[in-house]
């Protein structure tokens, strides 16, 4: 697959996305099982980094992945991914889960992950400088 080109401005900083649990994801005992949790939840951000800085990237790191609460098949997820640092060659990106319920929504994901800008070989690639939007005067 060919690398993603770098027009001149950065994409955006936060992706928002639903993801329906289906029995297909789940474990044993009805709820999302953990690896496929891991996997939406490094899906969004990859997404979010792909897309801000318009060219290929990898995950090179999961951190502070918690799982705070059971998640039943049948739930839809709302999926939040941000940017929170951006380096030379590479990103951090935040995710979180929620699911609504009876008392309001509540987080039941989160994770944190590295991703890095790679040429067509693999390599660390520089990040497209970010273009400071101007204001109409």
């Amino acid at each position: 697959m060919p690398p993603i080109k770098a027009p001149a401005a950065m994409g955006p900083r936060e992706l928002q996305l639903s993801e329906l649990v289906l029995p297909r994801l789940a474990n044993h005992y009805g709820t999302l099982f953990g690896p496929e949790a891991l996997a939406l939840l490094g899906r969004s951000a990859y997404l979010l980094a792909a897309s801000h800085c318009r060219q290929a990237v990898v995950m090179a790191a999961a951190q502070d992945i918690v799982f705070l609460a059971p998640v039943p098949v049948g739930s839809l997820l709302q999926l939040r991914a941000a940017v929170l640092r951006r380096g030379r060659s590479s990103l951090s990106v935040a995710v979180s889960a929620t699911l609504d319920g009876p008392g309001g929504a509540a987080e039941v994901l989160r994770a944190r992950f590295e991703m890095v800008a790679v040429d067509g070989q693999g390599r660390p690639t520089p990040l497209p400088q970010e273009q400071q939007e101007e204001t109409p005067a």
